[in-house]
């Protein structure tokens, strides 16, 4: 096994285990965990390390008594954090690609420049793009960004390509932000550019996103079919409330970290 650069060794099994199943199709059968210890010389531990890692990611389905499984592929991500679409696909496996429907300057509108916290009417760079998985639509994706952006995104080649890598080569680096998810039915439009039915359910994603100093960069509306997207929610539970006395301070309960998949 190749140590250079070094790396647990949960996660060189991990990364051989990807490497592999790029080549196989859903429903082949992995290797046991008791295979992995013999091929790669490891503690069982560390071979159930690798392999719950690959499951959470939904690139290998366990089932028990029976064994692990290439998984079917799919898209979704945690709620917590924004990796870019074309890193999501790269993880689950997929081969991601855009189609770009718009890339122009113009004026903002009012809402665009309140969300943006700029000036009405000051140019922004308009990018709309199909984002497709192994050629299946899986969101119709519309961004408006500041003006400071505009050169490097007008010249990107973006069907292939990451918007936040462009950026990032820019000097533009994107940090936090936030985001609302509201359920809506598919447009005229919405269905023929997704292949899915008028009036079909879509997960409908709405962000605003900072950079590393904190000012408004990009807004961005990402509609997904809702049975090829997910997101998956972690939690804190929160208990009861304690039926205390008047003036008693109740107490905390001590939170329950926990986690759901949503359905995608």
């Amino acid at each position: 096994m190749n140590t250079t650069g070094y790396q647990p060794q949960y996660r060189q099994i991990e990364r051989a285990l990807r490497a592999r199943i790029s080549t196989l199709r859903p429903g082949e059968r992995l290797p046991s965990d008791a295979e992995l210890c013999a091929e790669f010389g490891v503690s069982r531990m560390t071979a159930r390390n690798a392999m719950h890692r690959l499951t959470e990611d939904g690139l290998v389905r366990r089932e028990p008594g029976r064994g692990s499984f290439v998984a079917q592929p799919s898209a979704h991500r945690r709620t917590n954090r924004l990796m870019t679409f074309t890193q999501e696909m790269r993880r689950a496996g997929r081969v991601p690609s855009s189609r770009v429907l718009t890339r122009v300057i113009r004026p903002s509108s009012i809402a665009e420049a309140t969300s943006l916290g700029i000036p009405a009417r000051q140019p922004v760079v308009h990018l709309r793009r199909l984002r497709l998985a192994d050629d299946q639509p899986i969101a119709l994706e519309s961004a408006v960004l500041i003006g400071p952006c505009a050169e490097a995104v007008m010249s990107a080649d973006l069907a292939h390509g990451s918007l936040h890598e462009t950026l990032g080569k820019a000097g533009i680096v994107l940090s936090r932000g936030t985001a609302t998810i509201a359920a809506a039915a598919a447009t005229v439009e919405e269905a023929r550019l997704l292949g899915i039915r008028i009036g079909d359910p879509l997960l409908v994603e709405r962000r605003v996103i900072l950079d590393r100093h904190g000012r408004e960069t990009e807004v961005t509306v990402s509609s997904y079919p809702a049975d090829r997207y997910a997101l998956e929610v972690q939690f804190d539970v929160e208990g009861p409330e304690s039926r205390v006395g008047r003036g008693a301070v109740p107490e905390e309960p001590e939170p329950v970290r926990t986690s759901a998949g949503a359905v995608r």
